[in-house]
């Protein structure tokens, strides 16, 4: 498993590395191999990683990715069908420069933006940011197999693979949801979307 987390402001403030080192900390269990971070150059978006290497374990697969200096990427998972896609990108002139499932996602993204989970079979949470358009796209896997949280306000917005980043950023009150707790009393498991913390 990998663990990801990224954090946007839509007004005020700038991402800034130490806000992003405590959410990698959070979640350093999560990838042994590789730490990386990401923040774009207006400084308005930040991404960091935990990298546990399986498919190519190699710096080429270090994260978070660029893909033509535009796409940015942090992903957790696994992409079963993915050198059958990265062949036929090849076809079509794409070219790669690591053996990773996460450089295919991009590709796929850049070729088909959204529509690149039609192309995807396997299990991941991934974000991804275009630098020039300033979007942000980010997915999870038609199960739920592999984590993705966000809290949302009018100023910011933080996503991650587990609770305890998100909570470790100021912005985030950690105020308890009754209606989670007596679900989670009530059935032994709090239903998703919901977590136990309000706006997460």
């Amino acid at each position: 498993m990998c663990g990801i987390a990224g954090k946007i402001y839509f007004g005020q403030g700038n991402i800034n590395s130490s806000e992003l080192k405590l959410m990698v900390d959070k979640i350093a269990h999560r990838g042994p191999d590789d730490e990386g971070l990401f923040i774009s150059r207006d400084r308005k978006l930040g991404f960091v990683n935990r990298r546990l290497a399986i498919i190519d374990i190699s710096p080429k697969g270090h994260q978070p990715m660029s893909y033509k200096d535009r796409y940015w990427i942090t992903f957790n998972g696994e992409i079963y069908n993915f050198q059958t896609e990265r062949k036929t990108l090849e076809k079509q002139g794409y070219r790669f420069h690591s053996n990773t499932d996460t450089e295919v996602i991009l590709a796929l993204y850049d070729r088909y933006k959204t529509r690149c989970l039609e192309h995807l079979r396997g299990m991941f949470a991934f974000a991804i940011y275009d630098e020039n358009e300033k979007i942000l796209f980010l997915a999870k896997d038609r199960i739920g197999k592999k984590p993705l949280k966000y809290f949302f306000d009018n100023n910011v917005f933080i996503f991650a693979s587990e609770l305890k980043a998100i909570l470790s950023q100021r912005q985030v009150k950690k105020e308890l949801d009754s209606e989670a707790i007596h679900n989670y009393l009530t059935y032994g498991y709090v239903p998703s979307p919901n977590t136990v913390f309000k706006n997460i």
